[in-house]
């Protein structure tokens, strides 16, 4: 079972091809899923079993000063990374497309945010035959408000709806460079897309997605309103009403590797 079954409760809206869905943490669902949410955080920053070679090697304290290296240290930083980290998560055990590339681990500067599109979902429709795409924009924020909605909408909308190409090859280079056959066949198809941009825009879907302490702005279900319906528009929020105070204890729990 996934993080969000175990931590939050969730309404979710269904009208066309557009998608409103709530998050609100249940009755002891933090503690539920801490264990295993901050083993998701580090998955993100480096691949556990590398980790696990570090402690094996040279000790906890010693793999944690490493695994906190890779970690941004500001309360921003930390912010926007937990709001991509939630977002992957999210799409892959509620939509079923992959992330393939946890793009944290390529990070120039641990306290820097990356540019380009926040995630890219990617998988083939159900022949197996087809690309799809999901262009996504991570949100977090202690008071979430119309300017911040309207930013991300504007993001999404850039380059016609499409991911971006430097997005695009970025996860198509990193999966060729996989010793995976099913990681390079997508890499591949990824790469034409970039040079081809055959896909239509009814298999690049877009998610707008919000983490908050204020919870669903209602800028949200009006931005969602305003939308197209030439493709699949999921407009998402996790309210945690202790949003700051969550965020600092996860990092800390993540860092200290502790002996389990």
């Amino acid at each position: 079972m996934g993080i969000y079954d175990r931590w939050c409760d969730s309404t979710k809206e269904k009208e066309n091809r557009k998608y409103y869905w709530t998050y609100v943490e249940k009755d002891g669902g933090r503690d539920e899923i801490r264990n295993d949410l901050a083993k998701t955080i580090r998955s993100h920053y480096d691949r556990l079993e590398i980790i696990a070679e570090d402690v094996k090697r040279l000790g906890y304290e010693v793999a944690s000063k490493i695994l906190k290296e890779a970690m941004p240290q500001t309360a921003k930083g930390r912010s926007g990374d937990l709001g991509e980290i939630l977002a992957t998560e999210l799409v892959e055990e509620e939509i079923g497309l992959r992330i393939p590339v946890r793009r944290l681990r390529y990070k120039d500067g641990r306290n820097m945010a990356m540019r380009g599109d926040d995630f890219i979902g990617a998988g083939y429709d159900g022949a197996g035959k087809k690309l799809c795409l999901l262009k996504g924009e991570a949100k977090s924020n202690k008071v979430l408000g119309k300017t911040t909605v309207t930013s991300a909408r504007k993001v999404l909308n850039r380059d016609n709806g499409r991911c971006t190409p430097d997005s695009l090859l970025f996860v198509a280079n990193r999966l060729l460079e996989s010793n995976d056959h099913d990681d390079n066949v997508l890499g591949r198809s990824l790469r034409d897309e970039v040079g081809l941009k055959s896909l239509r825009a009814d298999r690049i879907d877009h998610m707008l997605f919000t983490v908050s302490g204020n919870g669903p702005h209602a800028s949200l279900k009006e931005d969602l309103d305003g939308t197209g319906t030439n493709r699949d528009h999921y407009v998402v929020n996790i309210h945690i009403g202790d949003h700051q105070d969550f965020i600092a204890a996860m990092y800390q729990e993540a860092e200290g590797l502790g002996d389990d």
